[in-house]
Formats: structure tokens, sequence, C-alpha cells
């Protein structure tokens, strides 16, 4: 009977075959750890006066964000002022005279920002271009305007003039002079853009537009997103926070007097202006913050509150199911709806009092 001799397996092989059984695993876990960071794609570029910033995750992160940047590109055309062909710039230029056909999304956006001025009794308002124009607020004139100039503007400033057709495709503004300006939504409407385009890609990521931010989809290690808070007191060359939202999702826009702002003859006057006086907000409040589920309406929101002030702002933001963080000039940081539960404050020059 003939005898099977098993073959002698060299210790070399042997031994290299143990390495790779080592290498092997400490690449699986690498990759349970670290993995998803080879899916990561950042990027930044400049759409709405302000800088866009895009964190992705994904297969296709960065064709997502690509995506994403090309969505804003084409938003800003639609709804910029300055910029000549746009919806909002040939809506202008008919003020008191045609109806002027617009993009579906023009039209959409127009329709939210009715919607806030309406809730908000005109603390919100579109139509503040004839005013904002005379202040110029970061432009190369800005000045405190005569006062019967801004008497005589003011009477340009409606919200009620503004008049939408959706089923027609158009909008019009009623009077001569009226200007529309969306600079107070575009970068939450930006946002929205950038996340859909995530959405669309099967991607999730982050955006942040100005004072703006959206998030979408799970983060790749399970964790919540969080988003900082200005410290409205940090100065211009370097900001700081103050506290962090942690959220699952949703839209953040901040709404601040530190944002844009200028002195003349000892007294500083910020951007945001009251549509009721033509004349920077006194409020009470320094900064808002919305918390909401659509990016338009949280911008347009963080302007409204931050002109009605802390508890007619409140009021508002329950009404849309949003939540908020309002700064008063005194550091005292009010909270509500889900800003409740995911704000954490992290500076002690302020503290967290109740909503009256």
């Amino acid at each position: 009977m003939p005898q099977f001799i098993r073959p002698r397996i060299p210790k070399l092989v042997v031994f290299l075959g143990a390495i790779l059984i080592v290498i092997i695993a400490v690449l699986v876990w690498l990759w349970s750890v670290y993995g998803y960071r080879v899916n990561q794609y950042s990027c930044t570029n400049y759409a709405m006066g302000a800088y866009v910033q895009q964190t992705v995750y994904g297969t296709n992160a960065e064709d997502a964000a690509a995506d994403a940047a090309k969505a804003i590109g084409q938003l800003e055309n639609l709804i910029s002022w300055r910029i000549e062909g746009s919806d909002i710039q040939k809506l202008n230029a008919e003020a008191g005279t045609n109806w002027e056909e617009m993009d579906e999304q023009t039209l959409s956006i127009l329709a939210k920002c009715l919607e806030v001025a309406e809730r908000s009794n005109g603390a919100f308002d579109p139509t503040i271009l004839p005013v904002s124009a005379l202040w110029d607020f970061g432009g190369d004139n800005q000045q405190v305007p005569e006062e019967s100039m801004l008497e005589e503007f003011m009477g340009y400033v409606n919200y009620q003039d503004l008049r939408i057709d959706e089923e027609e495709g158009s909008a019009s503004l009623k009077y001569h002079y009226m200007g529309v300006d969306l600079g107070a939504v575009g970068k939450g409407a930006a946002c929205q853009e950038a996340v859909e385009a995530y959405a669309e890609a099967g991607a999730s990521g982050i955006v942040s537009v100005g004072g703006s931010v959206g998030i979408c989809g799970e983060k790749p290690d399970g964790s919540l997103w969080n988003i900082a808070v200005r410290d409205p007191n940090s100065g211009e060359e370097k900001t700081a926070a103050l506290g962090t939202l942690s959220l699952e999702s949703g839209y953040i826009s901040t709404s601040g007097s530190y944002e844009k702002y200028f002195t003349e003859d000892g007294v500083t006057y910020h951007h945001l202006l009251d549509p009721k006086t033509g004349y920077p907000a006194e409020s009470g409040l320094v900064s808002v913050t919305v918390i909401c589920d659509d990016g338009t309406l949280s911008d347009a929101l963080s302007t409204a509150c931050f002109v009605l002030g802390l508890e007619q702002g409140v009021e508002l933001l329950e009404s849309y199911g949003a939540g908020g963080v309002f700064i008063d000039q005194e550091n005292h940081i009010f909270l509500s709806g889900i800003a409740q539960d995911a704000f954490e404050l992290m500076s002690e020059e302020y503290t967290i009092e109740e909503l009256p």
C-alpha cells in the first residue's frame, strides 16, 4: 500500500502568511474606525455674498458637493437683485408697470417670504430694498439717510403690494420705486439647495453659507451634528462660540447686530432694519438663531424674530414648530422649542434664563 507523505511547508512561507493575516486584520480595524474619512470631501467657494463651506460624506461626495455649488449659483442668478437679468432684477425694473414671469423656484421663495411677513405683522418685509439701499450697509456709501429721504422711501415698503400668481407663474410690485431684496433669505435658501443635492446623490453632509447652516443625513460615526453659536461679543477678526447646537437634521440661521454695522457721530447702526421705522431694530436683542425644517423659513424667521423681540419672536417660532436661541444685550440666553434640549452653553460670560 503506498504511503502518502505530507509536504513540508517552508518556515518562511508560514511566517509571511502570518504577517499577511496581521496586516489584513489591521486594515479591517482601520477601515471600521477611520474608513469613512476616505469618502469625505470638503471645499469652500463664494456665492450669495458669503463663503460657502461644504463637508460631504459618501462614495460620490465630491460630485455631490459640485452639484450643490452649481445649484447655489443657479439660485443666486435667479434671486439676486444685483444680477442683471435675474427674476428679482426684472421684477424690480417692472415695478408699477407689468407682471413679470418668474421661475417656479423664485415664486416659491417669494411665497414663503410673504407668509412670514404676514404672520410677523410686517416685522419681516421683502420689499425693504428702497430703504436698505439708502443705508447701503457694507457698501461704498453707507450712511444714515436724511430723515426726509427716509420718510419718502418708507412709503414704498409694503409687503402687501408684492403680488404673486403661482398659477400664471408671475409676480408684480404695485407701485413704481418699489423693490424686493431677498438677501435676508438667500443664504438659508442656498443651504436648502445644497442639502437637496446631497440627498439626491445619496450623500450626507453639512453646508454653511454666511450665517446659515444646512445638515443632511447621518454622520458617518453616528453622532449628532454640532453647530457653533457665535458669541456676539467676539471680535470680527477672530470669532468665538458661546455654545453649540447638537442636531440630527434641519436648517439653522442666525441674525445678529454684529454682522453688518457702521458708526457715525458716535452712534453705531446695524443692518437689521425695522420695516415700520426704517431704522435699525431696537428690540433688546443682539442675536437670534432659528432651527427650522426649511432653509428659507429659518432665515426669514431669524430676521423677523430679531425685529419682534423675545416674547413675540418666541410666539412666532412656536407657530412654525421652530426652535430659537435668543441673546439679549445683558448676555442673557433664552431657549425655545428644540433648542432647549439641543443647546449647550460653553461660555461663562452668559447665562441661560427662563422664558418670560
